[in-house]
């Protein structure tokens, strides 16, 4: 029954497909009753419609899949060492992992405490934030002044800032980032001129950049390994890609 299923749902697909073709060739009765058994069969089984769905999802994501790949081996240096990144962890380790984050956003606001054990526990660990402000208008204006904070922070008190921010209450935005900044001795004046400078707009507008090659639309998304984790994947799904990078120089293991 399966096999059949199989036959008849290919057939019905092939039809469709060379339908516009070969339209002119039957007369309006003969199109009437193809439609007719057609539809018939898909009342009789509509599974071959869940079949098609279920089909056509696994086509469009092994599309999407090929299409990051492609971007990821593109991009792979630019993400991970770009000047516009806040490399925190170990500045010189042997693994990268990078985070595109929102600071209004609830699922970075949890994922925290995973990266910051990670980094715990891998001393060989280098984690690249990159802000990529898509909530909010707010979310614009807290990635501006972290941008310009970043220059006179060092990658400690980068971390206590990030995280500082990320543990507001309520909108983050320029207010709770200036606070967060004047709190960790950042000269405000400085802060203040740094801020209007249009190469930390750019930083932001070129990471947005390669979100979009990545077809990446949600934060928190990790980026480890030639493979990308979207959503707050949590500790153990990060710490066995870091693991298998370590056997087999890749996050996924054939």
């Amino acid at each position: 029954m399966t096999s059949l299923r199989g036959v008849l749902f290919a057939a019905i697909i092939g039809l469709a497909a060379v339908a516009p073709a070969v339209a002119g060739q039957f007369s309006p009765e003969q199109t009437t009753e193809i439609q007719a058994i057609i539809k018939d069969y898909l009342i009789k089984n509509p599974e071959v419609l869940r079949d098609a769905i279920t089909a056509l999802d696994a086509k469009e994501k092994a599309a999407e899949a090929e299409t990051r790949a492609k971007a990821l081996a593109r991009l792979s240096g630019d993400i991970a060492g770009g000047p516009d990144g806040f490399a925190v962890g170990n500045p010189d380790g042997k693994i990268t992992l990078v985070e595109f984050f929102d600071y209004n956003c609830g699922y970075c606001r949890r994922s925290i405490p995973d990266v910051a054990r990670l980094m715990k526990d891998n001393p060989d660990l280098k984690v690249v934030l990159r802000d990529f402000p898509i909530l909010s208008p707010a979310s614009v204006d807290a990635a501006i002044i972290a941008g310009a904070a970043h220059r006179q922070l060092s990658a400690d008190k980068f971390w206590d800032f990030h995280k500082s921010l990320l543990g507001s209450h309520g909108l983050v935005g320029k207010e709770q980032a200036m606070a967060s900044a004047k709190a960790l001795g950042v000269d405000m004046a400085k802060l203040e001129k740094d801020a209007a400078d249009p190469k930390v707009r750019a930083a932001i507008q070129h990471t947005d950049s390669m979100a979009k090659d990545l077809n990446l639309n949600g934060t928190p998304t990790f980026v480890i390994g030639g493979d990308v984790e979207v959503g707050a994947v949590g500790y153990d799904q990060l710490q066995a890609d870091i693991t298998n990078i370590r056997k087999c120089g890749k996050a996924l293991c054939s």
